[in-house]
Formats: C-alpha cells, structure tokens, sequence
C-alpha cells in the first residue's frame, strides 16, 4: 500500500511540474523581450516605428522559476523512473534471518546467537534463561557479577540485536529474552 501511495505521489508531482513548466516556458520566452512594433522593426523603420525592445519587469524572477521547475521535473521524472525500475526491498526480521541460519546447520537460535556473544553478554543471557528470559535490570546485574554501567550498556547493545526487549519499570528496567530466541 506504501509503495502505491509514493508512486501516485510521485506521479501527480511529476505531471504538476512538467505542466507549470510547460505553461511558464511560453509564458517566460513569448513575454521576455519582443520589439513592440515588430513589424516596423522588421521593415528597417520604414513605417515609422521605432522598434524599441520591451523587456518585461517580471522576466527575471521568471526565469529562475523556469530553472527551478526544470529540476524539479527532472528529479520527479527521474524518480519516478527509478521507483518503476526498480523492485521493491523486501526487509526481512532478524527472528526470520537467524531462523533461516539455524535450519541450515542444525542449531538452535538460541544456540546460533549464544557463540557469538561476549563472556558478559553470554552472562546476562544465561541470567534471564535462569528466571524463564523475564528479570529486572537490577537484579541481573547482582547475579551477572557486573556494574551499573556495565549492565546498562551490554542490556543496550542486545536491545539493539533484538534479543532483548526493556521496559521501564520504577527505577529499573524490565528485561525479557525475545521470543524468538527462548529455548
């Protein structure tokens, strides 16, 4: 559904800039500078006109706003292209990935992430298989062996992984093992 709705964004903008475009380009090279009597002009004066240029006061501005809806045509055109070309990324969960690797080799999840995992980090993770993957931060670090700072930023980098979810709870945090690594 997303990548309808950018399509259609990208469509509407490049047919909106492509017409003012269109329409400001006429505007912009029939109005800029003309003789007012072209005919006498092109007669060398011979009917009395003088042939002086008129210059419209709003041709620069107009200009730059030409300049301007060229790239702004170019990018949406372009980008359209591109999303048309293109076919979508498929983002993939990290429970799937790592589920796809242990069938290959015949390892548990659990298994697969526990060896590559520091001696720390392997700690906490035991910590919380011990107490059916839920415990508070708090505690953990009490049965980890491992200080304050220590446990908040090895419970950080595994929030990050996805192996471990945090929620606030008073002054610590709630700590719970993914689902997709319980044993």
């Amino acid at each position: 559904m997303r990548r309808i709705n950018i399509f259609i964004f990208l469509l509407i903008g490049s047919l909106i800039s492509l017409t003012i475009l269109i329409v400001a380009g006429f505007y912009v090279f029939a109005s800029s500078s003309y003789p007012s009597n072209w005919m006498s002009s092109m007669m060398g004066g011979m009917m009395g006109g003088t042939g002086t240029i008129v210059q419209n006061p709003a041709s620069p501005y107009f200009n730059v706003a030409f300049v301007v809806l060229i790239g702004v045509a170019i990018v949406g055109v372009g980008g359209l292209a591109y999303f048309l070309v293109f076919p979508e990324i498929k983002a993939t969960s990290k429970a799937a990935s790592v589920e796809r690797v242990s069938a290959n080799n015949g390892t548990t999840a659990y298994e697969a992430i526990v060896k590559t995992l520091t001696d720390e980090e392997r700690s906490v993770i035991q910590v919380l298989t011990v107490h059916d993957g839920k415990y508070l931060q708090k505690y953990i670090r009490k049965e980890a062996g491992l200080s304050r700072l220590k446990t908040h930023r090895i419970l950080a980098r595994l929030a990050n992984r996805g192996i471990v979810s945090l929620k606030k709870t008073g002054n610590t945090n709630q700590v719970e093992l993914s689902d997709w690594l319980q044993k």
